[in-house]
C-alpha cells in the first residue's frame, strides 16, 4: 500500500511538472490534525494540486511504540469572484484523497477520501495563510479492529511561500 501510494504522489508530481511548467509552485506547512508538510502548485488561475505529508509520533513510550505516516493528494479550487466581497479572504473547495499507516504494536492502513473548504488570504505576494476543514469516510484495515469504516475529519491552519 505505501508503495503504491508513493508511486501515485510521484506520477502526479511528475505530470504536474510535465503540464505546468510556467505555473506557480509553493511550499508551506499546516498544524491542527496532524504536522504537513506540502508541495503545491497551481493548474490554473483558480486551482491547485497540493501534495502533502503528514509525519506523527504517536504513542511513543516503553511498553507500546508506534509510528505513523501519511500523505494526502488534493484538488483545490477557488471559489471565483468572492475575494474582493470578503476583504482579501479567498474561499476555496477542494477533493483529496489521504493514506496512512501505522506501525509497530496494533498497526493498520487507513485511507481517507475527503472534501475540503477553506479560506486563504495572502500577505504579501510570496506569502498567504490559510484556514481549512475536511471532512469524509476514513477506511481502516488492521490494528486492534479487523476494518472499521468511520467519518472522518479534521481541521488546520497553514502558511504557503511561493517559489520564485
Amino acid at each position: 500500500m505505501l508503495r503504491g501510494m508513493k508511486k501515485m504522489l510521484l506520477g502526479l508530481l511528475t505530470l504536474s511538472a510535465l503540464t505546468g511548467a510556467s505555473a506557480a509552485s509553493y511550499i508551506g506547512g499546516s498544524v491542527g490534525s496532524g504536522a504537513t508538510l506540502h508541495y503545491q502548485t497551481d493548474l490554473t488561475g483558480a486551482s491547485a494540486m497540493r501534495y502533502g505529508l503528514n509525519l506523527d509520533a504517536t504513542n511513543f513510550n516503553f511498553s507500546r511504540d508506534n509510528v505513523s505516516i501519511g500523505g494526502s493528494v488534493d484538488y483545490l479550487g477557488d471559489f471565483t469572484g468572492t475575494g474582493s466581497a470578503l476583504g482579501g479572504l479567498t474561499p476555496y473547495y477542494g477533493l483529496g484523497l489521504g493514506a496512512g499507516v501505522v506501525l509497530g504494536q496494533g498497526g493498520g492502513v487507513s485511507v481517507y477520501p475527503h472534501g475540503t473548504l477553506g479560506l486563504r488570504y495572502n500577505v504579501t505576494d510570496p506569502l498567504s495563510f490559510f484556514v481549512e476543514g475536511n471532512i469524509g469516510p476514513r477506511v481502516t484495515v488492521g490494528g486492534s479492529a479487523a476494518s472499521a469504516v468511520q467519518l472522518g475529519s479534521g481541521a488546520r491552519i497553514g502558511l504557503n511561500y511561493r517559489l520564485p
